[in-house]
């Protein structure tokens, strides 16, 4: 089977390396071409990188000679991933989805966008078909599809089984989050040293209203959200890599703790999409009360799942506990290159 080739636009970021390391060895993607500002076009990525590759391995090989291009839709690539910073993205991948580019984003600024899907494919793959009416609406020949915010992932993943076994009435979350989530060079040392940062910009609002469009109901032309209730506070902590989460629940149907550590465990929703690169477990349950923890659990399942932990009543709401998360691989270049496989498996390239 001929690969289908792929362009990554913002490809010197930490979400873009993290792409290119990602997509070296795809059993259906092939990139062709790498994409970033007008500075670093005209260099190899070798190059360009080498004194800002900051993933634990080396480049690798099949990336080190690409020319680097700038972010302009005259990519020859079938597909288009997207880890732009938020200032530039809008308007960037606007062109590619107006020239025919099929674009898979990162990005915050489409998002809640009424036509354009948001996407976890564990829990509403069907939004997919909502690229229908974003090209019959906006008269693109291509498209966007985006992936959540990297602590929204994580946490929709959790509550996925929750709502489908006992539905949601009203969710409380406060996460910790990684440095490497803010980017590089990220928070000065001095700053988060011995500290934490009680703020993150756009966060709280990202975490409170993005699952109720995850969540919402597809209905051809457009999303009915959901309505249950979520309440964030968003923290930066001194951690490399993997944002924790406590997350407290209110269910609309009473259920046994047993039940509910019965839904985490046997959920199951890739099964028949058969997704290269969706975990076998989607949420790994530790039953060790000091677990999970970034240092030992974030790269479970390839760094694709949703680590839960520490589930027991809540004194307030009904049930709490706690999910660790990969915020660089499946909360942001695995979750757009899983959107990709979904695109494909649904017809949409290739």
């Amino acid at each position: 089977m001929a690969k289908i080739s792929v362009g990554i636009l913002g490809a010197t970021g930490m979400v873009g390396q993290t792409l290119v390391q990602l997509l070296g060895k795809h059993p259906w993607f092939e990139v062709t071409e790498l994409a970033a500002s007008d500075k670093s076009a005209g260099r190899t990525y070798e190059e360009v990188m080498a004194s800002r590759w900051n993933i634990s391995s080396e480049i690798p090989e099949y990336a080190k000679d690409i020319k680097v291009k700038e972010c302009l839709p005259k990519l020859d690539c079938d597909i288009a991933l997207s880890a732009l910073d938020s200032g530039v993205a809008q308007a960037v991948e606007e062109d590619f989805a107006k020239a025919g580019y099929a674009v898979s984003s990162n990005a915050k600024n489409h998002r809640m966008d009424a036509d354009v899907p948001l996407l976890i494919p564990e829990i509403n793959a069907d939004h997919a078909d909502l690229i229908k009416e974003q090209q019959r609406h906006r008269g693109w020949k291509g498209f966007i599809v985006t992936d959540p915010n990297c602590s929204t992932i994580h946490m929709c993943i959790a509550l996925k089984p929750l709502y489908d076994n006992f539905g949601l009435e009203k969710v409380m979350v406060t996460t910790m989050q990684a440095l490497s989530g803010g980017g590089y060079p990220g928070v000065p040392s001095m700053d988060i040293v011995d500290n934490v940062i009680p703020f993150i910009n756009d966060e709280e609002d990202k975490v409170e209203t993005e699952p109720l469009k995850i969540f919402g109901r597809f209905s051809k032309t457009r999303i009915d959200p959901a309505d249950f209730g979520v309440s964030a506070q968003c923290n930066r902590v001194a951690v490399k890599q993997g944002h924790t989460e406590c997350v407290s629940v209110k269910l609309s149907r009473k259920a046994d703790i047993e039940d509910v550590l019965a839904a985490f465990k046997e959920f199951r929703p890739n099964g028949k999409l058969k997704l290269p690169s969706s975990p076998e477990h989607p949420i790994v349950y530790l039953k060790n009360d000091n677990r999970p923890q970034p240092k030992l659990d974030v790269n479970l399942e390839n760094g694709m799942a949703s680590v839960v932990g520490r589930l027991r009543a809540c004194g307030v709401l009904d049930y709490k506990f706690v999910v660790l998360g990969h915020n660089l691989i499946r909360g942001a270049a695995g979750a757009a290159i899983l959107n990709a496989e979904l695109l494909k498996v649904k017809g949409y390239i290739g």
